[in-house]
């Protein structure tokens, strides 16, 4: 019986201590993406699922940061640099990322459909699985394995 009393106790108390732990972590990925808005600039910030459809990002420094499954959808990318970034199950359909940097980023299952892509950088990147249906300036051909 003190077993089951402790087990609950131990129990209850973890996930009291959880709870507050998430808030402070949305909390922190709020403060990220209102300064990656004001300044252009969130240097590995973890943005993974936050919504940023048709946020002005022009020239944004996004490198390594953690974008997945995030809603990039008709944002304007020109120049930014996503050289490492975590871009995967990401929605950039009819984004406007030309001259954006793509290097070495993970595309995996991404969508950039109907994106906008002229002189966009796409050496190294992970991209099986990926929509380009309907992208106009990319100049790669895509498999069913990914990259060609």
């Amino acid at each position: 019986m003190k077993s089951i009393f402790l087990t609950a106790t131990a129990l209850l108390s973890t996930i009291a201590l959880a709870a507050p732990l998430r808030a402070e972590v949305a909390e922190s990925q709020s403060q990220q993406v209102k300064r990656l808005i004001a300044t252009r600039a969130c240097y590995g910030c973890n943005l993974q699922g936050v919504n940023l459809r048709g946020a002005h990002l022009i020239g944004a420094d996004l490198r390594n940061a953690n974008l997945k499954n995030a809603n990039l959808e008709a944002a304007n990318l020109e120049g930014a640099d996503l050289q490492g970034a975590n871009l995967q199950g990401a929605n950039l359909t009819e984004a406007f990322a030309s001259g954006t940097t793509f290097n070495n980023a993970n595309l995996i299952n991404a969508d950039l459909s109907d994106a906008q892509l002229y002189n966009a950088q796409v050496d190294g990147a992970v991209m099986i699985g990926t929509d380009v249906s309907g992208a106009d300036g990319l100049d790669i051909t895509l498999g069913v394995g990914g990259e060609e």
